[in-house]
């Protein structure tokens, strides 16, 4: 594909001046030549001129006249005045008259000429490009408005309180219930809590629930940073504060101005710099590190811990006056050991989120899985039941979650839950046959949760054949429903 040249309209009554012209801009430029400013301007009527190269005295109108009829009729082309006279009047007229883009004298040298041609040549290329860009930009802007607010009604609708999975029965439900209520209420909260039971979830779902939807919503681990870091990264700094600070920086707060700012941890800051967030909260303005005054914010901020808080204050560790002034409201999300009938919901929804990850799908869990994560006390919570789907995922051969497949850990917490009947099966003298007898049923059942209660593998492994293994199974009472 030829490259299209740019265009210029060479205006001179010399016909050797324009022939020379010619000759040198050919190669790079497609040219046109008039006589005068009159013939100049009907070829301008129906070409595309790029570019104007006019001298300046010819017979009728002068080339400052004829380029400034161009900067009326054709504002774009890029005008430029060539002329064997070095008149300042000429000079000055043609600048603020005609808008030229140079002016050159006469003679002229071949490399100079295709360098100033060139270079407006580039001018009329970013003219063009920011004048389409600015019609782009308009016709745009309802496109992208509209867009944008698309996506924010999708981010609302996927991290929205009514949106976190719950049983019809379960704990959640009060605890959302009271977040939804008190997001419209311009006060600050704090949520208490086990680590990974979903605590910046509803701090989210409380903003967006806000009159401070539409603004920033800005998170902070309180508990990964030292003092004079989180000072710094929640303030801003001033360039030249201390070693490092070799730029303006603004802080968390100023960015979260008009939004909300959510301080997890918030129980690991020490009493120094829990002085300077109350004085935050009490005067609602920052002062960056180096700094000369404070700014305003405005900002509602939602805080989150693990620790007893209450307790804290008794031991001096955390200020009674910054507590009360961040716990207006106290919300409490209770841990997934006390509400394991969300369990089920919540691990199907971490397959599926896993399996569309990898571009496929995984049958719903069955009830031997399901029954092992209810089992279990989850310490780490919907985080680490979320690392246990992830581990089947990894380890399954096809579209199915084996319990086989779950960390020692969990299987043996659904064998613990067995205890009780293991121990009747046993019987209640006590003695060594009993005990060796309750020690081999627990063997055999483990064993079978392992192999997901598929007979041969799990005889193989325990040394029995598969009449033996019948057997045992039968005798403790052991055969799956």
């Amino acid at each position: 594909m030829s490259k299209t040249l740019p265009t210029v309209l060479v205006v001179d009554d010399e016909v050797r001046s324009q022939e020379a012209l010619r000759r040198t801009l050919e190669e790079d430029f497609t040219v046109f030549t008039a006589a005068s400013a009159e013939d100049a301007a009907a070829i301008m009527a129906r070409e595309w001129i790029h570019i104007v190269l006019c001298d300046q005295r010819m017979p009728g109108a002068s080339g400052v006249q004829f380029l400034a009829e161009v900067r009326d009729k054709w504002p774009d082309a890029v005008r430029i005045i060539i002329s064997g006279y070095t008149d300042s009047e000429d000079i000055i007229a043609g600048i603020n008259q005609a808008g030229i883009y140079q002016y050159l004298l006469k003679p002229w040298q071949p490399e100079q000429l295709l360098l100033t041609l060139n270079g407006a040549a580039e001018m009329y290329r970013l003219q063009s490009e920011n004048h389409r860009l600015s019609l782009d930009m308009k016709v745009a802007e309802p496109v992208m408005r509209q867009r944008v607010a698309g996506q924010r009604q999708a981010v609302a609708r996927q991290y929205a309180v009514s949106a976190l999975l719950r049983a019809p029965d379960s704990p959640m439900n009060a605890v959302c219930a009271l977040v939804e209520k008190v997001a419209r209420l311009d006060v600050p909260v704090l949520l208490t809590g086990e680590s990974g039971t979903g605590k910046e979830l509803l701090a989210r779902g409380l903003h967006l629930a806000s009159p401070r939807a539409e603004a920033a919503f800005i998170t902070e681990n309180c508990g990964a940073v030292p003092d004079q870091l989180l000072e710094s990264e929640l303030f801003g700094y001033k360039r030249g504060a201390f070693t490092g600070a070799y730029e303006d920086r603004v802080g968390l707060f100023k960015q979260a101005d008009g939004g909300s700012i959510f301080l997890d941890e918030i129980g690991e800051t020490t009493p120094a710099f829990q002085v300077k967030l109350l004085r935050v909260l009490q005067e609602g303005e920052v002062r960056p590190v180096g700094a000369p005054r404070p700014l305003p914010v405005d900002v509602r901020v939602v805080t989150a811990t693990n620790r007893d808080l209450e307790a804290d204050m008794q031991a001096g560790r955390f200020r009674e006056d910054l507590f009360y002034r961040l716990a207006a409201i106290t919300v409490h999300v209770p841990p997934l050991r006390e509400r394991t009938m969300d369990i089920p919901l919540i691990a199907n929804a971490f397959a599926r989120e896993l399996a569309s990850v990898q571009g496929g799908a995984f049958e719903p869990l069955d009830r031997e899985v399901l029954a092992c994560l209810c089992a279990y006390r989850w310490p780490g919570n919907v985080r680490e039941l979320r690392n246990e789907v992830l581990r089947m995922a990894a380890l399954a051969d096809g579209t199915r979650l084996r319990a086989a497949d779950l960390s020692p850990r969990v299987l043996r917490a659904a064998e613990a839950d067995d205890e009780p009947e293991l121990n009747l099966l046993a019987g209640l003298d006590g003695d060594l046959k009993g005990r060796l007898e309750m020690l081999e049923a627990r063997i055999v059942k483990e064993s079978l949760i392992r192999h997901r209660w598929n007979k041969t593998r799990a005889a193989k492994e325990l040394g029995l054949s598969r009449v033996g293994l019948r057997n045992k199974l039968s005798r403790y009472g052991l055969e799956k429903n």
